[in-house]
């Protein structure tokens, strides 16, 4: 057996870098933090013939220029001295955009591999790319075409990396694929001669001279000596320009036929980003993935119903059977089952939304949603690319969160944090799908969908408001590459739509499966021990407490006081509460709305759509869940800011929804 390899995965974002890593390893993955940062690293294991391989996944990046974090660990990891070989993804059929990181990572002097991605897509546009030519071109480095999406091309980039990574890089021998102007080059030279004088041993003299050309500050902070005398300014800009100007040389004389490069995508964007059409659009797609998360996902969950009744009857006649006590037949029927179960109802919607999220992302479309709402968030005094953490809060707030590393400076990301979380998260979605479908029958999708937009809407409002406090300025225009559109790669839409369902299906095995327990316990015990009706039990009497402050809201009972709290836990324990508290083995059935509804109404016998809505309003906004506010505190790196966000939070739900119920109550002649 051979030598472990080390392999650095590096690319440009969308340049189907996750999909070609996805491809090769398999998606075995082993997930952790970067050393001393929380950015989410990504390794996996692959083998060619006899060798292992080690193949780490860096964020998409660039340049090797750092402003943000994932920039910053991208760089620390191509010049760690454990990485054998830096294997650069690029989409060959956007060379001008890709080259300029690979200049960049030759510089480096370590064995660099040119994995030309989407060769496919070369193809069908009928452009030809000299194979030949461009290695030469880039200092006879291996380039191999290969397409990640059709599994072509794996073996032979394998091939590459077990061989090349023994050879001594090129650039190591002085033999540049391109040359700086004579001025440069002089200086250059100058400060490798300092560097080797200072710093004797050190590896990659000529990029870090090149970086202080730049005058690159961590460069800089590292190897302080002084310059003065050689680097007079900066010439960050002349150096990009020499890169440009190479790049273009390359692009003239290895792409072939790019005139007859397919329109579709102009003609496509010319429509999904128009800067007046671009937002009504993106509204009416997400309404139409919400249309589909109900007439499909409630055409599904049928069985899923029928399936968790025979197992909750099986169940209880198993344990009678075996004269299982009163207690545990309870804990185990009512409380677990119709707990966890109850959740697991709910599968079919999430996997909809999820698919078509995942369809979205790989198809291309995201990145226009951060293009389009540029000049809003622009207005807000943010980038655009603070929308692509909003979007991501779709699916769930923890990740959204963490997204904000690729956000510039520290405020951008706090104010990110502090508006994300109003993005409606998969886990408000069976709160959304039992009232809505309990109250607003046919209209069902359009009232869920509305929380997703009415979030939106409140979370850019919010930005707008901490922008004027602080007397922010409209922020630069987002300056984005948008990917060609691309058919959906199946392998990396199942495993994007495997993970989420597996990371729901954690979360019902766990948090919702402790919190279920917890629930029952405080429903049949009180302060004389186990109590025979739940008006006397700990969870009564913490409601009860509670019911007068959210009675103006519409929500004035102590069971919905008791769920709204379970739902700090994970916002999917709103609807296990429910069934716990009711005693329903299947909320999500129509015999368990009913039973639902049923029990509401003798608390408050007028609780209709105006209630139904003022509670989806509140689940909307209030406090996330445990998850994320661990998530908030650990990459805000403050407790004061995550306490400040929890409170806000908190307070806004209460009053959009006593706002909402108390003004739709005096004119329930129009809302009823």
């Amino acid at each position: 057996m051979g030598e472990m390899i080390h392999v650095a995965f590096v690319g440009n974002p969308n340049c189907g870098k996750t999909t070609l890593f996805n491809a090769i390893t398999g998606a075995k993955l082993k997930v952790a933090n970067w050393p001393g940062v929380t950015v989410e690293k990504k390794e996996g294991q692959a083998r060619y013939k006899d060798t292992p391989l080690n193949i780490v996944d860096t964020p998409g990046i660039y340049s090797l220029t750092c402003y943000t974090i994932e920039e910053q660990v991208t760089r620390n990891c191509v010049m760690d001295d454990e990485i054998d070989v830096i294997v650069n993804i690029v989409d060959a059929s956007s060379l001008e955009r890709n080259l300029y990181l690979t200049l960049q990572l030759l510089e480096l002097g370590k064995p660099v591999i040119l994995a030309l991605n989407m060769m496919d897509v070369v193809k069908d546009r009928g452009m030809e790319i000299d194979l030949h030519r461009l290695p030469e071109m880039l200092g006879d480095i291996p380039v191999v075409p290969v397409s990640a999406a059709k599994r072509e091309g794996l073996d032979i980039l394998l091939h590459a990396v077990k061989h090349h990574h023994m050879e001594s890089p090129r650039l190591a021998e002085g033999k540049l694929p391109f040359t700086y102007p004579e001025p440069i080059e002089t200086k250059i030279e100058k400060l490798q001669v300092m560097l080797s004088a200072h710093y004797p041993g050190h590896h990659h003299m000529r990029w870090h001279a090149i970086k202080l050309l730049e005058w690159d500050e961590q460069v800089r902070e590292e190897h302080p000596m002084s310059i003065v005398n050689v680097v007079d300014k900066n010439y960050e800009k002349d150096i990009i320009h020499a890169k440009y100007n190479y790049i273009e040389t390359i692009v003239e004389e290895v792409v072939f036929y790019k005139e007859k490069k397919a329109a579709s995508t102009d003609k496509v964007d010319r429509l999904l980003t128009h800067p007046v059409f671009g937002v009504p659009i993106f509204l009416c797609i997400m309404a139409l993935v919400f249309f589909m998360t109900f007439t499909v996902g409630d055409a599904l969950k049928g069985v899923f119903e029928e399936g968790l009744s025979l197992f909750s009857g099986f169940a209880e006649h198993l344990l009678l059977g075996m004269n299982a006590s009163g207690w545990l037949v309870s804990l185990i029927v009512d409380g677990i089952i119709a707990g966890v179960g109850g959740i697991l109802t709910f599968l079919p919607n999430i996997f909809i939304l999820f698919l078509a999220l995942a369809i979205l992302e790989d198809s291309g479309y995201m990145a226009r949603v951060a293009y389009v709402m540029d000049s809003i968030m622009g207005k807000a005094g943010l980038s655009g690319k603070a929308f692509l953490p909003m979007v991501l809060g779709f699916g769930c707030t923890v990740p959204a969160i963490m997204a904000t590393r690729a956000l510039e400076t520290e405020k951008d990301r706090r104010r990110t944090m502090f508006i994300t979380p109003f993005m409606s998260c998969s886990a408000r979605l069976p709160v959304y799908v039992l009232f809505a479908d309990m109250f607003f029958g046919k209209y069902a999708p359009l009232a869920s969908f509305s929380m997703y937009v009415i979030g939106l809407l409140i979370a850019i409002l919010i930005a707008l408001i901490l922008n004027f406090k602080d007397k922010g300025k409209e922020n630069d225009s987002l300056l984005i590459e948008l990917p060609e559109y691309k058919k959906p790669n199946g392998k990396t839409i199942r495993i994007y739509v495997w993970n989420k369902l597996k990371d729901y299906l954690t979360k019902a095995g766990t948090t919702i499966f402790v919190a279920s327990i917890l629930i029952w316990f405080l429903l049949n015990f009180g302060m004389k021990g186990m109590v025979t009706g739940p008006e006397e039990s700990f969870g009564a009497m913490i409601g009860k407490i509670l019911v007068p402050v959210l009675k103006p809201a519409g929500l004035g009972m102590w069971q919905i006081v008791v769920a709204l709290i379970s739902g700090i836990s994970a916002k999917e324990v709103v609807v296990s509460s429910f069934a716990v508290l009711f005693g329903i083995s299947n909320a999500n059935s129509p015999e368990g709305m009913a039973v639902i509804l049923s029990h509401i109404r003798q608390g408050i016998p007028d609780f209709g759509m105006l209630n139904s809505y003022s509670l989806m309003l509140f689940c909307l906004l209030y406090t996330p869940c445990i998850a994320t506010i661990a998530t908030i505190k650990k990459e805000s790196g403050s407790l004061a800011f995550t306490a400040k966000m929890l409170v806000f939070q908190l307070v806004l739900a209460y009053l959009v929804s006593v706002v909402f119920f108390q003004v739709g109550s005096l004119c329930s002649g129009v809302f009823l």
